[in-house]
């Protein structure tokens, strides 16, 4: 079976996107896969205002093949299909895995072309399915967790840290809270070089290994403050799982929504700081005079993320959803995840 894998990360990288284009590279991985990866062409000033969400295409090369699948970071990237001329008479299945399916604008007229899609959200599973006739399966976002886990627990020097979004009343008030000569704490913000380029990838393994000498993560919701007129939604993303994942406390503002039940199931798993950020501050310092009794939940973060949010459980479900083998490689990465959580396991370590 000729599988080829259809991502934007290979022709345009981006620091927000790089968990999604791991999920590209995995699958290319496991089925020894055909890689696509359009450019982005520049659109006349009429098509941009007529259309603000098309996008065009440098075309693709590619026999084609049994299945593509399309690793889309929003609906838009569904269109990348039409890099690829005659697509459907090319492969005999097309699926997509889309994350940022809450942007129904996004939604581009290529949909109808998909035997099935899958979205993040249970919320998200009606709009495609109605409007573009399809099978719509929901399937969470996961993370390389296999990849990037702490083979074990390191000296913990940053005591917050914000990478991505922060909101500006609450990052103003921890700057002048935690940056003077006078705090005895480190609060590292935005620690990320590069937005889009090849040097995106190289810097993820410095952002893991920053979040594994680290004590607290941030994560707010896209409510808390929100910066510009798109879309919002509770969606638990990829800060929630890479932080967790690296053994550190998340603390902020939790997504109000059945993704983070279902997600962030297990006791403790955030902390809530209050609206105002003063308070939030202190809430921080006395969060971080419990370092060492936090210990056990650190462990426990990595254990639940290691168990349940691999991407490689996700790659599993999305095969049983398409009717797609397994991949030949897949069982013993499976195993090696259940073994490595197993270091992690304090439940068993109390026994």
């Amino acid at each position: 079976m000729k599988i080829s894998i259809l991502y934007a990360g290979a022709a345009s990288p981006h620091a927000g996107w790089v968990a999604i284009d791991e999920l590209a590279k995995l699958l290319i991985h496991y089925f020894q896969a055909e890689i696509l990866s359009p450019r982005v062409l520049p659109l006349p000033l009429v098509d941009r205002l007529i259309r603000p969400h098309h996008l065009r295409y440098e075309p693709l090369q590619t026999t084609g093949g049994d299945v593509l699948i399309v690793v889309a970071r929003s609906a838009t990237d569904l269109g990348m299909i039409s890099a690829i001329p005659n697509c459907r008479k090319k492969f005999g299945k097309i699926f997509g895995f889309v994350t940022d399916s809450y942007f129904q604008a996004g939604f581009v007229k290529e949909t109808a072309l998909f035997d099935a899609i899958t979205v993040t959200a249970h919320e998200d599973v009606e709009y495609p399915k109605i409007r573009f006739g399809i099978p719509v399966h929901q399937l969470y976002q996961g993370t390389d967790a296999l990849t990037w886990a702490p083979r074990k627990l390191q000296s913990r020097e940053i005591d917050v840290m914000g990478f991505g979004r922060i909101p500006p009343t609450f990052h103003t008030q921890f700057s002048q809270c935690f940056h003077p000569a006078s705090s005895p704490y480190l609060y590292l913000h935005s620690p990320l070089g590069h937005l889009s380029g090849t040097e995106v990838s190289l810097e993820r393994g410095m952002l893991f290994k920053l979040l594994h000498r680290t004590r607290i993560s941030l994560a707010f919701h896209l409510y808390v403050e929100p910066q510009s007129d798109r879309p919002r939604s509770m969606m638990v993303t990829s800060r929630w799982l890479e932080s967790l994942l690296s053994g550190c406390i998340v603390a902020g503002r939790r997504p109000v929504s059945r993704m983070a039940d279902d997600m962030l199931f297990w006791q403790n798993s955030t902390i809530e700081l209050s609206d105002d950020p003063r308070v939030a501050s202190d809430e921080l310092i006395a969060l971080l005079s419990r370092n060492d009794s936090l210990e056990q939940q650190r462990s426990t973060n990595i254990f639940q993320i290691l168990l349940n949010h691999d991407w490689r459980y996700r790659i599993e479900a999305f095969c049983a959803m398409m009717g797609l083998p397994i991949p030949v490689a897949l069982p013993d990465d499976l195993l090696r995840l259940q073994e490595l959580s197993a270091l992690f396991d304090t439940a068993k370590k109390r026994h």
